[in-house]
């Protein structure tokens, strides 16, 4: 039973529903028909070989359907070993460190009691009558010689409809996805050398002008078209619109798809910034010891002072050397003395708040260089609780203020306990991000050259299935001038982009944007 169950398993969330598909496993009657007629080492090799065989199977399984419910795809062993320490993150700042310990402990045990049970039951096997085992070898003969005959006659396209990899052939697919991915890394090596932009100093367009590129956190192509959010978002970009036009700035907005869905943001970040399409870790760390010039590095090699904002950066941050910041304010650089949000170290208010006060303020000490930044607006983080409100710009200080917003609502492990909830909270939580960049832009924008973008959709419990990997972007500035140099990409007025609006790849960007301002 536990063999059958662990073969029958699929590996992809949507799966699970489709137990019309469901066949019994072949494999099940050939390990019973081995087990009956093997003896000795044999027997000792199939009983082991069996029990690891399965147990890797399962915890594969089991990683598809994390990895399926998260991002959308299956688990690769030879790129996902590093999202295992995300993974600890996002759950752990979720239900609590002692829950997630306790779910995971309870997991691995689970795992282990299975396998031994696994491996004691083939004993049962040796303690059979010799008649009983002579018996039971025919029976399983001929069950096995007429499925496998089924099998065979069986229409190729049926045999395969619905029913996933499974024995033999799941490991010989795994096998294959981890060759295609090292496949992948050396083709990766003759794209880092491929660079369409030219040496030299770009951007003259926008001398003397901020440069403000705000990743806004699972700000996807959902919360704008999909019913169920699509009203309250359209409703806050309509009111964003009103407010800039009233302070003087204009929009364009479009759409980008991002290399990544449901989480790992920095493979969407390292995209858009170096022009290449980093849709995994190994890709992503080749990236960062490339000589690929990053979006930042061209800004300052054409004279602007390069900074990063960076809420959730709570570590060292190695890779920041590629990227070419001449500052980095990370969640301990930007001097909040508030409570954190869960796992959300700060509100998005506060955030923009101390960018303004630390790196556009006193200017006059940097030389009047122009600002070009690059900041992650966490807000929209999971577990999108609690959510926080807009106060005063005068009253921000250093962030104590937010303690009540703070400690409101209930906590995540009540919240993901309801899908729908996690769906109220996710929509609220962006249009809180887009409420708070409103006033922000309105207050702040002179003399500024916004790029607002989401990094990815957020994960299928809020999309559901097949929902693409498209996300907003929006141009803002108060200089006409600027955005007639994007005319030629066709993105519409305002800030709601059309669904005929034009999709260009995250990557396509950086060149797109050296163009229009060259």
């Amino acid at each position: 039973m536990i063999v059958a169950v662990i073969l029958v398993l699929p590996s992809s969330p949507e799966a699970l529903t489709n137990v019309s598909e469901i066949r019994f496993p072949l494999e099940v009657i050939g390990i019973v028909l081995f087990a009956l007629v093997l003896d000795g080492t044999g027997f000792a090799i199939l009983k082991w070989g069996v029990t690891l065989s399965l147990a890797a199977m399962l915890f594969l399984k089991l990683a598809d359907i994390g990895t399926g419910m998260v991002f959308q795809r299956p688990f690769n062993p030879y790129l996902d070993l590093k999202i295992l320490t995300d993974g600890w993150n996002l759950l752990s700042g979720t239900v609590g460190v002692a829950v997630a310990v306790g779910i995971i402990c309870t997991g691995l045990v689970a795992w282990l009691l299975v396998m031994v049970v696994l491996y004691w039951s083939f004993d049962g096997f040796r303690h059979s009558a010799v008649e009983a085992r002579r018996k039971s070898v025919l029976a399983s003969g001929i069950l096995f010689l007429v499925g496998l005959a089924a099998f065979i006659v069986q229409d190729h396209d049926r045999r395969n409809l619905g029913v996933e990899a499974r024995g033999v052939p799941y490991f010989v697919n795994r096998v294959a996805m981890v060759r295609d991915s090292v496949a992948d890394l050396a083709r990766f090596e003759d794209e880092v050398k491929q660079d369409p932009v030219s040496a030299g100093r770009h951007f003259s367009a926008l001398a003397g002008t901020d440069v403000v590129l705000i990743f806004i956190e699972s700000y996807g192509r959902s919360a704008i078209e999909d019913p169920r959010y699509a009203t309250r978002i359209n409703d806050r970009l309509g009111l964003m619109e009103r407010e800039i036009e009233a302070a003087g700035l204009q929009a364009r907005s479009g759409w980008l798809t991002s290399p990544t869905v449901g989480g790992v943001s920095w493979l969407a970040h390292g995209t858009l910034l170096s022009g290449l399409w980093i849709d995994n870790q190994a890709r992503y760390d080749r990236m960062i010891t490339s000589e690929r010039r990053s979006l930042n590095s061209l800004f300052r090699s054409a004279g602007w002072r390069t900074t990063a904002v960076m809420p959730a950066i709570t570590m060292d941050w190695p890779e920041a050397g590629y990227f070419g910041y001449d500052s980095v304010h990370d969640a301990h650089g930007l001097g909040y003395k508030g409570k954190p949000f869960n796992w959300v170290t700060m509100p998005d208010q506060y955030t923009l708040a101390a960018f303004e006060r630390l790196a556009r303020r006193g200017r006059n000490d940097a030389g009047d260089r122009p600002v070009m930044a690059e900041m992650a607006l966490i807000s929209s983080h999971a577990p999108w609780t609690p959510i926080p409100t807009l106060i005063d710009w005068d009253q921000v200080g250093d962030g104590t203020v937010f303690n009540v917003q703070a400690e409101s609502g209930d906590p995540p492990s009540v919240v993901w306990a309801d899908p729908e909830r996690v769906r109220k909270q996710y929509v609220a939580s962006i249009d809180y991000t887009l409420e708070v960049l409103s006033s922000y832009m309105a207050r702040y924008g002179r003399n500024t050259l916004f790029i607002l973008l989401g990094d990815h959709q957020p994960a299928s419990i809020v999309t559901g299935d097949g929902a693409s990997r498209d996300v907003p972007m929006h141009v803002v500035t108060g200089n006409p001038e600027l955005l007639k140099r994007i005319d030629g990409w066709n993105w519409q007025a305002g800030m709601i982009p059309l669904k005929s609006t034009p999709v260009y790849r995250m990557d396509e960007f950086r060149r797109k944007l050296v163009e229009s301002f060259d």
